[in-house]
């Protein structure tokens, strides 16, 4: 995803949530789904947005389109955790990951404990 593409307004993220949530939709689907509906008219505007951005694709089924999504979910959280990394932790994947472990805020569990532990080791030159 090119560095536009990941500047997402709060309802393109939300209508992204729902086409891979759902897999595929109509607008109506999307519309429905929505927190704080918006009209049916400012769904296909946004729609068409993340057409023209090639994050969904569609394809006309009789008098609609049915949305899709045209990346992978790992490929858009990916881009959305750089851009995170980048914005609140000087994109330092350490700061992002020390912020995740302050033990004032969270309490991991043992096994994520240890998954964790386990993604490091295997990071770690031997």
């Amino acid at each position: 995803m090119a560095a536009k593409d990941d500047q997402l307004s709060k309802r393109e993220r939300q209508a992204m949530d729902i086409v891979f949530r759902l897999g595929k939709a109509t607008a109506e689907e999307i519309q429905e789904e929505m927190p704080d509906q918006p009209s049916y008219s400012a769904v296909r505007a946004l729609l068409s947005i993340l057409v023209g951005k090639k994050l969904l694709k569609h394809t006309r089924e009789s008098r609609r389109y049915i949305y899709e999504p045209a990346i992978s979910r790992e490929k858009a959280r990916d881009s959305a955790l750089r851009k995170l990394m980048r914005t609140f932790f000087d994109g330092s994947p350490g700061k992002l990951m020390a912020s995740l472990l302050d033990a004032r805020d969270r309490k991991l569990p043992p096994e994520e404990i240890a998954a964790i532990r386990k993604l490091l080791d295997e990071q770690s030159p031997s």
